[in-house]
């Protein structure tokens, strides 16, 4: 008999000691899920047979180890799921001539300030809970997160694709660490969007659809920062001032408060804006090196370039940048540049 009620006693622990380490941590909320939950493995393999992951053929090709987080670490027991806030008020535009950058990406890459405190996690379950064992996403492993923030109850699937948190927002990172201990799951919250559908035409490319799901190679973020070809001429005007990014079906969102969270100061609006011109200009090694540690990056010099021609035609500034750009080495960026000048 005490020999359970240690057992009992050790699990409440885990639970207790991983969410107040993970607040002290700096993150916002700590819920959790149990690893035999099923994930919607359908609506997963719709999104990817219907093709709207567009050239993120790594979502296809690691299908069977987001729906089936055994595969990846199969003494898995429970998930805990725990949430980051970014963004805040949007700096003032400085004016044309500037590409505007999605608030996710206004500071230093999440995935080396998340994981940093990730391994700091763990490291203190090592030494408060040796025996159980560890797995740590932020995003760029094969976990489903999102689905495992719904299971937990860190919000539901919104209409715009995003995580949404009740009266709170979807303006946070979502990372997950797989333990291999049961744990009491956390109850799932109900959908709240209802009847609302500001999100669906607030999307400028049409790219909701209005079940949950996203429309990647029509959605601006995906087209901004993953696509390696050139934009479809037919939605280019359509990216306006984005140059990386899109928070459209975000800032309509009535669960979206006046109010603000607190965010690390490594999240703060650093590069809210880009000087598009500059960017153009620019050695493509010296882009590499003032992207580096940043979100930016993941786009590469190329296709920053080809994004910052696209918002410059838009907004019809940069001429003399852009004459130069029609004359790049990349057909990519010169093509890019070529369709920004037929815009005057």
């Amino acid at each position: 008999m005490e020999v359970g009620a240690g057992l009992v006693r050790d699990v409440v622990d885990l639970r207790s000691d991983v969410s107040r380490t993970a607040r002290a941590l700096g993150f916002a909320d700590c819920r959790f899920a149990d690893a035999r939950t099923g994930l919607p493995a359908e609506r997963f393999r719709a999104f990817v047979e219907a093709n709207h992951h567009a050239a993120m053929g790594w979502l296809a090709t690691s299908e069977g180890d987001r729906v089936d987080v055994h595969r990846i670490f199969p003494s898995v027991r429970s998930v805990a799921v725990l949430r980051m806030d970014y963004g805040g008020i949007v700096p003032p535009s400085p004016g044309p001539g500037f590409g505007r950058v999605a608030s996710y990406a206004w500071g230093r890459d999440y995935h080396n300030l998340i994981g940093r405190r990730l391994r700091k996690l763990q490291n203190r379950m090592k030494e408060s809970h040796p025996t159980v064992r560890t797995y740590t996403s932020i995003d760029s492993r094969p976990v489903w997160e999102r689905a495992w923030a719904e299971a937990a109850g860190i919000g539901y699937a919104a209409k715009n694709g995003n995580i949404l948190t009740p009266s709170q927002g979807a303006y946070y990172f979502i990372a997950t660490v797989l333990l291999s201990e049961p744990i009491e799951p956390d109850v799932p919250v109900a959908a709240r969007c209802g009847a609302c559908t500001r999100c669906l035409p607030a999307c400028p490319t049409a790219a909701l659809p209005g079940d949950g799901s996203v429309t990647a190679e029509r959605c601006i973020s995906y087209l901004t920062i993953e696509e390696p070809r050139a934009i479809p001429v037919d939605l280019r005007a359509k990216l306006g001032s984005w140059v990386f990014g899109c928070d459209d079906c975000q800032e309509v969102c009535p669960h979206v408060g006046a109010e603000h969270p607190p965010v690390p100061p490594e999240l703060q609006p650093h590069n809210a804006w880009l000087d598009l011109a500059r960017i153009l200009d620019a050695e493509d090694d010296w882009l590499t090196a003032v992207t580096t540690g940043t979100p930016l990056r993941r786009a590469s010099p190329l296709r920053l370039k080809r994004n910052a021609a696209i918002v410059l035609g838009n907004q019809r500034v940069g001429r003399v940048s852009l004459e130069s750009a029609s004359h790049h080495r990349s057909a990519l960026v010169a093509e890019a540049a070529e369709w920004a000048l037929e815009q005057w």
